[in-house]
């Protein structure tokens, strides 16, 4: 049998027993260690079956501490709002010069807004976009008349949130580096946010697991009660 990394052997804490949400969280920064400041990740199963259109659970929420992310935002919009996006600290302002930039293979940037009479033209981009989970959608605020708002939500910490096939939602909820208390606010924010986007068609347990950890480091389980799950 192959040894186990130093890394590994290093790791601390039971994990295969569940924690409240405060113990989760101190020991997923217990044991991130490597050498940058790692991602705090969390994957929260949810009871759901994303395949049916009353089943599916996407939204954004607005995370108190922030995600330690430097975002880069781009903004499909012209004239008045273009000015707007830009005085909000947009990265990349356009309309059709820029959307006609990402058709040719430009793609820096991690979220993408877009005004109502944009879409249009934003439709091209479905192909480019969409696999990459970065079309403009007005379920999460990035299709709205209100731009500076949405680019400063966008740089201050709201995260959008989408089921994958098997159900299961995963975030970024902070960096190591953020305080035991900043990342418990941002877990809870996001698990209010879940309990709220709950879609009708779900029956039974709705968060059925809940898991914490860190780009190098191992999960840990949550007790979903410790945070009104």
């Amino acid at each position: 049998m192959a040894k186990q990394p130093k890394r590994i052997q290093a790791w601390t804490g039971d994990r295969n027993a569940t924690h409240a949400v405060e113990a989760a969280v101190k020991l997923v920064k217990e044991n991130a260690k490597a050498k940058f400041d790692e991602s705090i990740e969390i994957a929260v199963n949810l009871g759901v079956d994303p395949r049916h259109a009353d089943q599916q659970v996407r939204g954004v929420v607005s995370l108190p501490s922030g995600t330690g992310r430097d975002v880069r935002v781009a903004v499909i919009a012209k004239d008045a709002k273009a000015d707007e996006a830009k005085a909000a600290g947009a990265d990349v302002v356009g309309a059709e010069d820029l959307v006609e930039r990402i058709q040719g293979g430009f793609m820096e940037f991690d979220r993408v807004i877009a005004t109502p009479d944009m879409m249009a033209l934003v439709g091209r981009l479905g192909k480019v976009l969409g696999p990459r989970g970065l079309m403009p959608n007005p379920r999460v605020g990035t299709v709205t008349p209100n731009v500076g708002q949405a680019v400063k939500d966008a740089k201050g910490g709201a995260i959008e949130f989408r089921t994958e096939k098997t159900g299961i939602i995963h975030a970024g909820i902070g960096k190591a580096s953020f305080s035991e208390e900043a990342l418990l606010v941002n877990v809870r924010a996001l698990v209010d946010a879940l309990n709220k986007a709950k879609p009708s068609g779900a029956k039974g347990t709705y968060i059925k697991r809940i898991s914490l950890s860190s780009t190098m480091g191992p999960g840990f389980k949550v007790d979903t009660g410790s945070v009104g799950a």
